[in-house]
């Protein structure tokens, strides 16, 4: 089991380290790759970077514990991230190389050709904050894997996964990012999938396993029962606010930017066609080894949900498959890690710094230290992967997705309004969040709704000024 897992460990790792002879030396190459990567390599990178540890452990998680009900979840996530790289993938694509920025705050901030460095700084903090706290939880997953199985401490398995996160991005920054995730996708996929079929086939087939999750009480109802408002209506409006966790894809910076490092921008089409077939493919599977997990780890009392995976990776399957599986978590954490860790770097270097950083081994340096405080941030958290992963997805998404939605309609917001509006969606999803609102729905909602409003508002009061002054006489 060791083994297998260490075998596949070594060929993420080569791969990543194979991609530094295609290195340039250049920041745009150490971020972006030179815009040069083929249409399936984004694809495939996208997903991994997005499904992360968070799909093995947070999601499995939650559906151990929700049921059925969790599938309102998984439509409204998709069908979210769909409508939103409908009309803002290759905008922002288009932008990168207009701008000449290399970072995701630099692109928004310049949209337009006029610098804006006060803008380009505050989302550069936000982006370096939850970032941050999203690197940990990827640690915090890996770890929590590996303790399950080998029983490692927590401390070992995030150690390594920060160790080898650090080897390959040093090596060949973005591009072998991009190129690990690609592998790291395909071995993701192939652990779900057989861990799917072979627990269906323990229990007797597709019937059987149906029968058995229909004797635990409220596990097949399609709406969660602890909504405000019963039945439709709150399965709906549950629903809704998964929509724009979907929706949020486009404020993450550390997905958007693979979409940023496409080789040619009529071939985004191409790029989606890869990326949702694995996505839609994946979290399927995610969902329905979710719900047999419950059936056969019936004690949720006394269970941490998020350890579903893998124990029961270690009851059905023989060693050498138990490798592969854990090679499918750690993999899923590192595709992500990897990319939050480069989205530090690129924020500081980048959009924090007085002067952008143009020498590589700065950038690598940086790079090592950022890894240094994520593992740190890891080894002191107490919150659940799924609970951190949600904060600091409605967080970039609240205070990133209103400006960038605007910027690709064509809006052009001022300064002050726009550094308000990013601050204030940002503020709106964190106080929902303490509250205890998101249990019912999706902190990203309000979030971005809100920060819409402002930038709708600034917009229809500056075109109604302006038409009162051309009317004047």
């Amino acid at each position: 089991m060791i083994l297998s897992f260490l075998c596949f460990l070594l060929m993420f790792t080569l791969v990543g380290v194979l991609s530094a002879k295609k290195s340039r030396g250049t920041k745009q190459d150490y971020y972006l790759a030179s815009s040069t990567v083929q249409p399936w390599l984004v694809g495939l990178s996208a997903v991994a970077t997005n499904n992360s540890g968070y799909m093995f452990i947070g999601v499995i998680g939650y559906t151990y514990v929700a049921g059925l009900s969790s599938v309102w979840l998984m439509l409204g996530w998709i069908s979210g991230d769909y409508l939103a790289s409908r009309f803002v993938h290759a905008r922002l694509r288009d932008a990168a190389p207009r701008t000449g920025e290399v970072s995701y705050a630099g692109v928004i901030s310049n949209w337009y050709g006029k610098r804006n460095s006060a803008l380009q700084r505050t989302m550069g903090l936000i982006s370096l904050s939850f970032l941050l706290v999203y690197a940990s939880a990827q640690l915090v997953a890996g770890s929590k894997a590996l303790h399950v199985l080998f029983d490692w401490p927590i401390w070992a398995g995030a150690t390594l996964s920060a160790f080898l996160v650090t080897l390959y991005c040093i090596a060949g920054g973005i591009r072998a990012s991009i190129w690990t995730d690609a592998a790291q996708s395909m071995v993701m996929v192939l652990a779900m999938g057989l861990l799917l079929v072979i627990a269906t086939s323990s229990l007797g087939g597709i019937d059987q396993a149906l029968i058995e999750m229909s004797a635990i009480d409220g596990f097949m109802s399609w709406f969660p029962d602890d909504l405000p408002f019963p039945g439709v209506p709150g399965a709906l409006l549950f629903a809704a606010s998964w929509l724009f966790a979907g929706l949020s894809i486009i404020g993450q910076p550390h997905v958007m930017v693979r979409f940023m490092a496409l080789n040619d921008n009529r071939k985004m089409n191409q790029a989606r066609r890869w990326y949702y077939a694995w996505y839609v493919m994946f979290y399927a599977m995610a969902t329905a080894v979710g719900m047999l997990s419950r059936v056969y780890l019936s004690d949720a009392a006394s269970f941490d949900a998020e350890l579903a995976l893998p124990v029961m990776a270690q009851a059905l399957f023989p060693p050498v498959l138990v490798g592969l599986v854990l090679a499918g978590i750690f993999a899923a954490t590192m595709s992500t890690a990897d990319s939050l860790v480069l989205g530090c770097s690129a924020a500081i270097t980048h959009d924090l710094l007085p002067q952008n950083i143009e020498r590589t081994s700065v950038m690598k340096g940086i790079t090592v230290l950022v890894t240094a405080f994520a593992l740190l941030w890891a080894l002191l958290n107490s919150q659940s992967v799924f609970s951190l992963v949600v904060m600091a997805w409605s967080g970039l998404a609240s205070a990133f997705a209103p400006l960038l939605i605007i910027l690709c309609l064509g809006g052009k917001p001022g300064s002050g309004v726009s550094i308000l509006a990013v601050c204030s969606g940002l503020l709106v999803a964190l106080g929902w969040r303490m509250m205890g609102w998101h249990d019912f729905a999706y902190e990203g909602m309000p979030g971005i709704l809100s920060g819409l409003l402002i930038l709708s508002g600034a917009l229809f009061l500056s075109r109604r000024k302006n038409a009162q002054l051309t009317q004047s006489p």
